[in-house]
C-alpha cells in the first residue's frame, strides 16, 4: 500500500508519520520546500512530543518522504488549512486546491479522505471539484450510486502536546459518502488506530467535528464571562470557580485571555455560516471568547494607569512583559492565539515597547510590530508590569513573580496578581 497525506501540518504530518511508522510507504505533500525538504532530512518543523523520533526513524527507514506535488498512490489525505474570510465565511481554497491536484493522480480503487475541519458539505464539494478534473473517473454522491474513488470525511479529535499517543488511541468519526466508502476508509485507519472506528454520513461526520468544538467554546465562553463578571464585583474568580466545582454536577472550565488553535476558535463559525438565524448561543459564545483579548488589554491598561499615578510615568511610558503567545500551555502553536492579539494591540497602545516570553519559539526581533521576544529573566528584571498570558510550565516555578507587579490572565498564581 501506498498512502499520501496532502499537507504536513499540525495534523497531516503526525498522520503520515504514523502510517510509516507502520511500515506503510507514504508521500507527504506539501506547498512549502522548506518543509518538505527538513521532513527528508528527517527533522520537524513543530513542536510535538515523540513526533522527531518517528519522523527521523520513518524517513531513515525508507517508508516517509515528502515531495512538492502528490504522485499516484492507493489512498490520498488531505490535512490543509481551513481558515475563516472576511464576515466569518469558511475558505476552502486550500482544500479546492488539494483536491484538483489529488485528481490529476486519481485511479480506479482509490480512497480519497478529508480530514480538514470544514463546514457541512464540504466533502461534496470536493467531489465536485475531483470531478470536474476527472470526468473519466465516476464519484459517489452520498449514499448512493456506483463509484470508481471511494470518498469519505474523517476529522482528527487530538491535543497539540500529545498528537502522536492521541491519533492512536483516540476513536475516530468516519463518514463515507456510501457505505462501501465509510468500510474502505475504515480498513485505511485501522493500520494505526486503536480506538473505535465509528461510521456514519459524511455530514454527520463533519457536523459532529463541528459539534465538539462548538461544545467546548460555549463552555470557555461561559468561563471568560465570568472571570469579567467577577473583575467588575471585586470577587476572586479562581476561588469562585474551585468552590462551585465542588458541586457533584458542576465542572467550570478555566477562563483566558481568549481562545485560541484553529479548531476551537474557528470551526463554531462553521455552524454559523450554515444556520446563521438557529445558531445564537454558539454565535454568543463566539463573540465573547473573540471580545476576551480586547477586555484584557484595557484591563493591562488600567493596570498601568495605577502604577503610572506611583511611579510619576506617563502610562505609555510604563514597560510591559507578555508571559506566553501560544494559543495553549507548553506548545509552539500560535494559530488563532489570543495572545498575539493581545500583545498586539498592546504594543498599538504603548509608547513603550512590549517584552515579550515565549519558551518555545527563539528570542530576537517579532514579527508583531514594536514587540521583542526576549528570555524570562531578562523580562522580570526589565519590567515595570508583568502579563501572565499563557500558563506555560516555565512560568509555574515557585516564587517566580515574587515582589514583581503582575496580572495573571491564566490563574497560575492561584488567585494572586489579580
Amino acid at each position: 500500500m501506498k498512502i499520501s497525506v496532502i499537507g504536513l501540518g499540525y495534523i497531516g504530518l503526525p498522520t503520515a508519520t504514523m502510517f510509516a511508522s507502520r511500515g506503510v510507504e507514504v508521500l507527504g505533500v506539501d506547498t512549502n520546500s522548506v518543509v518538505v525538504r527538513t521532513v527528508n532530512d528527517g527533522r520537524i518543523h513543530i513542536v510535538e512530543p515523540e513526533l522527531d523520533a518517528l519522523v527521523s526513524t520513518s524517513v531513515q527507514r525508507g517508508f516517509l518522504r515528502a515531495a512538492l506535488a502528490p504522485e499516484p498512490a492507493d489512498a490520498f489525505l488531505i490535512a490543509v488549512p481551513t481558515p475563516f474570510k472576511d464576515g466569518n465565511e469558511p475558505d476552502l481554497a486550500y482544500v479546492e486546491a488539494a483536491a484538483r491536484s489529488v485528481a490529476k493522480v486519481l485511479a480506479r480503487g482509490n480512497v480519497v479522505i478529508l480530514e480538514s475541519t470544514s463546514p457541512v458539505g464540504a466533502t461534496e464539494r470536493l467531489v465536485e471539484w475531483m470531478a470536474t478534473e476527472r470526468p473519466d473517473l465516476r464519484f459517489p454522491v452520498e449514499n448512493g450510486g456506483e463509484t470508481d474513488v471511494h470518498v469519505a470525511y474523517c476529522p482528527e479529535r487530538v491535543l497539540p502536546g500529545h498528537v502522536v499517543r492521541e491519533l492512536v488511541e483516540n476513536d475516530r468519526v468516519i463518514g463515507g459518502l456510501t457505505p462501501t466508502c465509510s468500510e474502505r476508509a475504515k480498513e485505511l485507519y485501522r493500520t494505526f488506530v486503536e480506538g473505535e472506528l465509528v461510521t456514519t454520513s459524511a455530514r454527520t461526520a463533519e457536523m459532529c467535528k463541528l459539534t465538539e468544538n462548538a461544545y467546548r467554546d460555549v463552555n470557555i465562553a461561559f468561563a471568560n464571562e465570568l472571570s469579567i463578571i467577577c473583575d467588575d464585583l471585586g470577587i476572586d474568580v479562581w476561588e469562585l470557580i474551585r468552590l462551585a466545582n465542588r458541586h457533584p454536577r458542576v465542572e467550570i472550565l478555566r477562563p483566558g485571555c481568549g481562545v485560541g488553535g484553529h479548531c476551537i476558535a474557528v470551526d463554531p463559525w462553521f455552524i454559523v455560516s450554515k444556520s446563521p438565524r438557529q445558531a445564537r448561543l454558539i454565535r454568543t459564545a463566539r463573540e465573547v471568547n473573540d471580545g476576551k483579548p480586547h477586555w484584557v488589554v484595557q484591563r493591562i491598561l488600567d493596570e498601568l494607569a495605577g502604577l503610572s499615578v506611583a511611579s510619576g510615568r506617563e502610562p505609555g511610558q510604563m514597560r510591559v512583559a507578555c508571559y506566553g503567545l501560544a494559543f495553549k500551555p507548553n506548545i509552539d502553536d500560535l494559530r488563532e492565539s489570543p495572545a498575539i492579539e493581545v500583545v498586539s494591540e498592546l504594543a498599538g497602545a504603548l509608547n513603550s515597547e512590549v517584552f515579550v516570553v515565549e519558551p518555545h519559539i527563539e528570542t530576537g526581533a517579532s514579527e508583531l510590530q514594536g514587540v521583542e521576544l526576549v528570555g524570562l529573566r531578562h523580562a522580570l528584571e526589565s519590567a515595570d508590569l508583568n502579563v501572565i498570558l499563557v500558563a506555560h510550565d516555565a512560568f509555574k516555578e515557585a516564587g517566580l513573580f515574587d515582589g514583581s507587579e503582575v496580572l495573571d490572565f491564566t490563574g497560575i498564581l492561584g488567585g494572586k496578581g489579580r
